[in-house]
């Protein structure tokens, strides 16, 4: 890729706005599947050797370092400063971004992501900034939170916030779309050939409830105010409210295209 082309990486301290807060030791221990279970949606990429790929929210960087291992020339991008650092501990050129901030223009054969637009709430700009990032021709292939993605570990989550004094955020932290919405988003950003598609996927949490709500709505107590030292027993609360370690999880896995 041309020095036009790519933006400098910023500095490790300019962090983006982001709706989570993740901690990339705590993420590896409990959220270990999450990459794991992201295989079928780089299937759909199937990245080539010699493509240059644009990673959108490449996390601690295990499926980038994956894309990187067929031949790819691969850039992942993050708002979290650990999962940035854990994803270079790894050799990668991962760089302090937010999706909806992207500073890069016609860079990339492929853009890619895994488990992260569902945090993005400013989507059309994210949708727009991926476009422009893009060649003519250039595709874009991911999984994301569906509609309905984990309904009822966050209801739970809200009522034992409330039952407890805590009121959860007013606005939105996820945006979980219909297949309807997402593709209107993407369509409008530029996007045609969209392929978008719900799959329920119900997901064992190998180390429980309790850790699923420390690790992944870290964030969301933040906004509620929950201090650190009452987390741990409401995790146990919501736990024991929703008596299963199965998470009901919906995906929604996508491939498009930006026109030539």
């Amino acid at each position: 890729m041309g020095e036009n082309a790519l933006i400098a990486p910023p500095a490790l301290g300019e962090i983006g706005a982001s709706t989570s807060q993740w901690d990339a030791g705590d993420y590896a221990r409990v959220g270990g599947f999450v990459p794991a279970l992201g295989q079928a949606a780089l299937d759909l990429l199937d990245p080539q050797p010699g493509e240059h790929i644009l990673d959108v929210g490449c996390g601690d960087g295990t499926l980038t370092l994956k894309i990187k291992d067929v031949g790819a020339d691969v850039v992942g991008i993050d708002n979290s400063l650990s999962m940035v650092g854990a994803a270079r501990a790894k050799g990668l050129d991962a760089r302090l971004m937010d999706a909806a901030q992207l500073k890069f223009a016609e860079a990339f054969d492929a853009a890619f992501s895994n488990a992260t637009l569902h945090w993005v709430i400013d989507k059309e700009r994210a949708a727009r900034a991926i476009w422009f990032a893009l060649r003519n021709g250039g595709r874009f292939a991911g999984e994301m939170g569906g509609d309905g993605n984990l309904a009822s570990l966050r209801e739970a989550l809200d009522d034992v916030l409330v039952a407890r004094g805590f009121g959860p955020p007013t606005y939105a932290a996820n945006w979980y779309p219909t297949v309807e919405d997402f593709t209107a988003i993407y369509e409008n950003a530029g996007f045609k050939e969209i392929d978008a598609r719900l799959i329920e996927r119900p997901t064992p949490l190998e180390h429980g409830v309790a850790a699923w709500v420390t690790t992944f709505r870290r964030g969301w107590l933040d906004r509620a105010g929950v201090p650190v030292e009452e987390r741990a027993a409401i995790a146990d609360a919501v736990a024991t409210r929703v008596g299963t370690t199965l998470a009901d999880y919906v995906r929604l896995r996508f491939i498009m295209r930006k026109p030539r």
